[in-house]
């Protein structure tokens, strides 16, 4: 049985991750720009975690589904003080009551160097204690960084019901 789960769980992220690596690194960027002008205009006040965080991930078209099992991916551009320095890419796995789709889109902050080292070096892995704040107006004023890192995320369509734990993990390409 535990087999099983394993074999329909790196499925199901398998074909989600197949999904979004058909796009180029262009589009990742300019759908990037779009990503981040949303988030601005849902909470202008986020400008200030751009311009202040060490570092930062756009990930503009994550896709996310499950039934008891479930997986998400995205890719992303990473940048370093306001510049362009590379590609995230994020992989998700949960486990628990879930039934459904959705399509978002995340900005992950870096709070300091070593945060961000340790995304360069595909070692953050977050699990169900760094949750993400779902972007509103004024909901940045009041973000808290959990170990260096601060997640935010904007639906984007889909319905997903959900009760589970996983955690996410990031890969980074140099550009």
């Amino acid at each position: 049985m535990k087999r099983l789960v394993l074999t329909v769980t790196f499925a199901l992220v398998g074909i989600i991750a197949f999904a979004q690596t058909d796009k180029k690194d262009r589009q990742i960027e300019e759908d990037s720009e779009v990503a981040k002008s949303a988030f601005l205009e849902d909470d202008p006040s986020m400008q200030e975690m751009f311009d202040s965080s060490y570092g930062y991930i756009i990930l503009p078209n994550v896709g996310k589904g499950g039934f008891g099992i479930g997986g998400a991916a995205g890719n992303g551009v990473a940048f370093q003080g306001g510049s362009q320095v590379g590609y995230a890419k994020m992989t998700q796995i949960t486990i628990g009551f879930q039934a459904g789709g959705q399509a978002y889109s995340e900005v992950v902050f870096f709070e300091n160097e070593a945060a961000f080292d340790r995304f360069k070096a595909n070692n953050v892995e977050m699990s169900a204690q760094v949750s993400a704040v779902a972007a509103a107006s004024g909901a940045s004023a009041n973000a808290k960084y959990v170990d260096g890192v601060a997640v935010f995320t904007r639906t984007k369509g889909g319905l997903m019901y959900e009760a589970s734990v996983g955690g996410q993990q990031f890969k980074f390409r140099a550009k």
